[in-house]
């Protein structure tokens, strides 16, 4: 396994091994792994001849009083997990390496980039699409391998792919849940005992919400609206929003007549979290 720094030699060794005729898989990670990274390594790994994983605290998809400077970072710990799982490439560069000074250039999916996350977090999604697009450029995978529990981040990045005729596959993998539900998050770690027993209200919120869906009711607002109950009973959860959009527009449907994301994202704490659930009928 190679812990690469550096552009120019990530795009010499992706290269190298696509010369020999090998598949490459891309893992974009920010590090902080746990079960749900390691899911997308072994999806990786089953569906390619050689995996890359990158290691990459994206400074621009954090707002000025967000967590950039706590998110967790223990790239040896990371690298170990890595190799145990075959990962073959890890790029880990620097801020300065990905963002040299001077750049002002941004990719921005217009229409898709304010939507869920991106409404309570302005510019968030344009820090991950130009950061992707970098890693893409760099890496220049035949397959990439995100989390369904960013399934507004998945839509915007399949747009941008399809938009910009990118020449890379775009593979999801189910969200990785702890025993009792909760998403798995690196943010995860941040939470208090308390807060992780609160925490577990968004994933019952889906699952009521699921539940009324499969005993027929369709209106989105009835959904949403057993949904966001689930937050009363739980003061220590703030409730960011709750809604149900088409999976990849991202845009409100009134009726779940067809594949429809119920998505929902809390506070608990300054420590915020995201989950989802396909209502599908």
């Amino acid at each position: 396994m190679r812990v690469i720094h550096t552009i120019g030699e990530m795009r010499a060794a992706s290269r190298a091994a696509k010369a020999r005729g090998a598949r490459l898989g891309l893992v974009p990670t920010m590090g902080a792994l746990h079960e749900g990274h390691l899911s997308l390594v072994r999806a990786a790994r089953a569906r390619s001849d050689v995996v890359a994983a990158t290691i990459f605290v994206n400074p621009t998809q954090f707002g000025p009083s967000e967590d950039f400077s706590k998110y967790p970072r223990n790239l040896q710990n990371d690298s170990a997990l890595l190799e145990r799982e075959g990962v073959e490439l890890i790029f880990a560069p620097a801020v300065e390496e990905m963002y040299p000074a001077g750049a002002i250039t941004w990719v921005t999916v217009e229409g898709m980039s304010d939507r869920l996350c991106g409404a309570s977090r302005p510019g968030h999604f344009r820090g991950v699409t130009t950061v992707v697009a970098k890693l893409f450029n760099i890496a220049e995978p035949d397959v990439a391998f995100f989390g369904q529990k960013d399934a507004a981040q998945v839509a915007i990045i399949r747009r941008m792919v399809r938009d910009l005729n990118m020449p890379v596959q775009i593979e999801v993998c189910p969200i990785v849940r702890e025993p009792d539900g909760l998403a798995m998050s690196s943010r995860n770690s941040y939470l208090n005992a308390g807060e992780r027993t609160a925490a577990l209200t968004l994933f019952r919120s889906l699952t009521r919400a699921e539940e009324l869906f499969k005993s027929g009711e369709k209106d989105s607002a009835k959904l949403i609206a057993v949904g966001t109950k689930e937050f009363d009973s739980e003061p220590a959860v703030r409730l960011d929003y709750f809604e149900i959009v088409d999976p990849d527009s991202l845009q409100p449907v009134l009726a779940v007549e067809r594949p429809a994301l119920a998505a929902v994202a809390a506070y608990l704490g300054k420590t915020r979290l995201i989950d989802n659930i396909l209502l599908a009928p």
